[in-house]
């Protein structure tokens, strides 16, 4: 056996390594009795994701046009991939903070917490660096069973467990429906790996109804993945019953990865086949918006409003496919950055102001905040303006550029339906704004002051609002505003990435 190829292998895929014996080491550290247990773990999670990002950033080809693959072509490192990676570690790193308090507060204090993060983190590492169909789904598989432990972490309350039982029930369907389409493509073409599929379907009949039917799978498998309608039946229920954290990682890392098998399979190996499934996408991509938009309307809980606010972005996001050029790949790039800064700096918030899960999450927790917290609900109000996409917020930038990507690829009306349902969607966010500035605060349970169980209301963020909070909300608030500030340079970055991820 060839030991230069062996070491070639390790090396390329050390990050995954690294944060894969990071996560055997919380699991024997969760072992370990002591009181400041759970500080122990962060740390070590958070210098495991550090590690494995100055990894990442060793291994990234210069010039980013290089690409190495590994595993006999199965594994590949690329600029596309660490751009992915990084957006991963970010969003992980962000969660791993926000989620202390949240399970303090909760009495959910547990080791396995971490342990499960860090296997789901090595999984969707696993997703963006895959050049063949079977690895892209270990790593899926790996995340998935990572996420619906977590989902259901809470397990004394019924909503997290019924949460748990719909994900894993529904997600089982999806995988399955994703291996049978993998193995449809197999069999058309004697192959799993993306470079070989590119070649052998460059000349494939397109009327052939088995590869139609392959196509349609392994779509349909990947956009439940994301949450797209009419695959996104799932979304609302798991994010209202999930930990509050957890449906933050969803939100934002889980659909990351997802979109970087997308874009590679859909945009590199399958381009070939675009006239068998653009027309479909384009109008699950205004159905996503749509419904997400409308239905967002009348919630009155606010990770259900979220969820959904969620559906709307992937419509969004969807359309940067369709444009089907480098400028389409970069401004989905771009998006996944600025939304993961937006959504997690909100959903610290929304962890803030937290009461208890059994009472639920409902918009009247953003009411009087302005009077309470001036500094929560400025931050509040940027995030919520970047979510609508309203200028000079990096949420505006992520849309523009997707607009201009579909204008310049000729879809100007899918870009005028996109800019219509955005004002639809940018109501419910504006009512939240409404909410913190205009309708009075809440009073709290009981007495005037803090009962000896603890404060309810917006007395509780004074008490939540620690060190790791307010670093979440320093670099959401930040990411937020500095990419309004300065899209351009974000998308340069965004662009180099693409460029090496599909070879252009």
């Amino acid at each position: 056996m060839d030991t230069d190829l062996i070491a070639a292998s390790v090396r390329a895929s050390s990050p995954e390594i690294i944060v894969i014996i990071g996560a055997c080491a919380a699991l024997m550290l969760s072992l370990w009795p002591h009181q400041d247990q759970q500080k122990y773990l962060t740390w070590l999670s958070l210098i495991t994701i550090l590690l494995a990002s100055a990894q990442t950033l060793q291994l990234s080809p210069r010039p980013v046009n290089i690409v190495e693959t590994t595993y006999s072509g199965m594994f590949v490192v690329d600029a596309f991939a660490t751009y992915f990676k990084m957006l991963l570690y970010l969003g992980t790193a962000l969660t791993i903070l926000m989620s202390g308090k949240f399970l303090q507060t909760e009495e959910a204090v547990k080791g396995e917490y971490y342990v499960l993060l860090l296997f789901a983190l090595a999984g969707t590492m696993i997703m963006v660096s895959g050049a063949d169909l079977l690895i892209i789904y270990i790593g899926l598989e790996l995340q998935a069973l990572s996420i619906y432990v977590l989902t259901g972490f809470l397990k004394t309350r019924g909503r997290s467990v019924e949460a748990a039982l719909k994900y894993v029930i529904l997600g089982a369907f999806s995988s399955g429906i994703l291996l049978y389409g993998l193995s449809l493509i197999y069999g058309l073409t004697g192959s799993t790996q993306l470079g070989v599929l590119n070649s052998a379907l460059a000349t494939a009949d397109l009327s052939e109804p088995m590869l139609i039917l392959a196509t349609v799978f392994l779509l349909v498998g990947l956009l439940f993945k994301i949450g797209a309608v009419p695959f996104h039946m799932w979304v609302p229920d798991i994010y209202e019953g999930a930990p509050t954290p957890i449906t933050a990682y969803l939100s934002v890392a889980s659909k990351t990865a997802a979109f970087a098998v997308l874009l590679r399979v859909f945009m590199g190996s399958l381009i070939g086949l675009e006239p068998l499934w653009s027309s479909g996408l384009a109008a699950i991509a205004v159905a996503t918006m749509a419904l997400g938009s409308l239905v967002a309307l009348v919630q009155d809980n606010i990770k259900r409003l979220l969820a959904y606010s969620s559906i709307s972005h992937v419509g969004f996001l969807l359309l940067g496919i369709i444009a089907g050029t480098t400028s389409g790949m970069s401004a989905i790039l771009l998006y996944l950055l600025i939304y993961t800064f937006m959504t997690l700096g909100l959903f610290a918030i929304v962890i803030l102001l937290h009461r208890d899960v059994r009472a639920g999450e409902p918009l009247t927790l953003f009411s009087g905040l302005a009077q309470s917290h001036a500094g929560l609900a400025f931050m509040a109000m940027i995030f919520l303006f970047s979510l609508a996409g309203i200028p000079p917020t990096g949420g505006f930038f992520a849309k523009f550029y997707v607009l201009v990507a579909l204008i310049d690829a000729g879809h100007v009306t899918l870009a005028v339906i996109a800019v219509l349902l955005s004002a639809v969607a940018a109501w419910f966010y504006l009512r939240l704004i409404m909410l913190i500035y205009i309708q009075p605060a809440e009073p709290t349970t009981g007495s005037t002051a803090a009962p000896a169980t603890g404060p309810t209301g917006h007395a509780r963020a004074a008490i939540l609002l620690s060190a790791p909070m307010r670093l979440v909300l320093l670099f959401s608030f930040s990411g937020t505003v500095l990419s309004g500030i300065f899209p351009a340079w974000f998308l340069a970055m965004a662009r180099q990435a693409s460029l090496s991820g599909l070879g252009n």
